[in-house]
């Protein structure tokens, strides 16, 4: 059995017994608050940064994981004798943060020739946000550790699920969407004036709104009606939820009236998600019946 490393970064959103639990090592996101720097799923718990983010004047931002980060991190996990190491990433499109760990794995092979042949880095591109990668991380790492998987069968398990792992969400307010440009300005202001919520996702890596309800009241069933109608009968589903604990649960009752069975996770967003679509959202991941890409 390869031993194999699971790497991804605290976009993906991964619950911290996870983490935990399967050796998962994560790499958090610097964001810049106000004059100071803190990092993402470290220094606030995620309801506490909610608070921050409904409170503060000036929007914060996260930088992206350097590519001398990411070969120091490979350098010691070959260090501990790993066979392999495998980042799952944060949509490429969305930071230079995939494309910098694919330079650090060019330029530590230059650097330790001896690890040709013996050591294995793998970076995947999710092409999403969220625990649409987290959980795949968490069920390749629950599968590696209980069996017999070589790294190519444990990257083809997590891809597998990458191209077919669909998310809806839509915030309730669109001041962080606009400002991450989720939403165009003139949309938000338009969207905001006549009660749309718009519901969203990534295909392809691509933000893309897919529908647009009006008020409050028809955010979750619209979301709920489009995962029944696109996911894979019987597959998991996984529910988002964030800073409003009566839409948290109103759309976790929602769907599992929907679907007939329990979600196989709800989980709160993390601190660089809620950045760019804001601490006010609900929304799904499920398994889409067709390749999403």
């Amino acid at each position: 059995m390869a031993k194999i490393k699971f790497l991804t970064d605290s976009a993906a959103d991964i619950p911290q017994h996870y983490v935990d639990e399967l050796g998962i090592e994560v790499i958090h996101f610097p964001i810049i608050l106000g004059d100071r720097e803190i990092h993402d799923g470290v220094d606030y718990t995620n309801q506490e940064f909610y608070d921050v983010l409904n409170s503060v004047d000036k929007i914060p931002t996260h930088a992206q994981v350097t590519a001398y980060e990411f070969e120091e991190i490979f350098s010691n996990i070959f260090a501990a004798g790993y066979d392999a190491v495998i980042y799952t990433a944060i949509n490429f499109k969305g930071t230079a943060t995939g494309s910098n760990a694919l330079q650090a794995k060019k330029t530590f092979f230059a650097d330790h020739p001896e690890a040709a042949g013996k050591f294995q880095i793998e970076v995947l591109d999710s092409k999403n946000y969220t625990y649409s990668y987290g959980y795949a991380v968490v069920e390749a790492a629950r599968k590696a550790q209980s069996g017999n998987m070589t790294c190519d069968e444990v990257v083809e398990m997590i891809e597998d699920w990458l191209t077919h792992a669909k998310i809806l969400f839509a915030p309730y307010d669109l001041k962080f969407a606009r400002k991450s440009g989720r939403v165009s300005a003139a949309a938000a202001i338009m969207g905001t004036a006549m009660g749309i919520r718009p519901i969203m996702s990534f295909p392809n890596g691509d933000s893309k709104v897919l529908a647009k309800p009006r008020g409050d009241k028809n955010v979750v069933p619209t979301i709920v009606k489009m995962m029944k109608e696109e996911m894979e009968p019987g597959s998991p589903y996984i529910v988002i939820h964030a800073a409003l604990p009566e839409r948290n649960r109103e759309i976790s009752e929602a769907c599992i009236e929907a679907v007939g069975y329990a979600p196989a996770e709800e989980f709160l967003i993390g601190g660089v998600i809620s950045i760019n679509a804001g601490p006010n959202l609900v929304g799904v991941i499920f398994r889409a019946k067709d390749p999403i890409f």
